[in-house]
């Protein structure tokens, strides 16, 4: 029941961050005439500060070393974001796919495997440490 309860609140935390980089994707989308993937980008980073901050204190609990759990963190966006940068630019610039539903697939993917990295990876030895 435990972590279903930390599966549930890391959910709205990341609906939360979600809305943050839809929001700023699209007022970048709309406004800027930029390409795709700098409105990611900047989209992507104001979610994962938000993200981060939120579910090491409220979800996972931890205690552990704030810089150390934020290098595990920087490792993940170091494969992730290039990945889904690239194939986001290929997918919208080059092959016409709404930004959108692009940003969408993006979100998804990232909610899945960031799940799963935080929580057997990162906090997998502190969480619930900080109660």
């Amino acid at each position: 029941m435990k972590e279903y309860v930390r599966f549930i609140k890391f959910a709205l935390f990341s609906a939360s961050a979600g809305l943050i980089e839809i929001g700023a994707f699209a007022l970048l989308n709309e406004i800027s005439g930029w390409s795709y993937w700098p409105c990611y980008l900047i989209a992507l980073l104001c979610s994962i500060l938000w993200n981060f901050t939120l579910n090491r204190k409220f979800t996972f609990r931890s205690a552990a070393n704030v810089p150390v759990a934020m290098l595990k963190v920087l490792g993940f966006y170091a494969v992730f974001t290039p990945a889904t940068t690239l194939l986001g630019s290929y997918l919208a610039d080059t092959l016409l796919w709404n930004e959108y539903l692009v940003t969408g697939i993006n979100m998804g993917l990232n909610f899945v495997c960031e799940y799963l990295y935080q929580r057997y990876f990162v906090f997998r030895n502190s969480i619930d440490s900080k109660i």
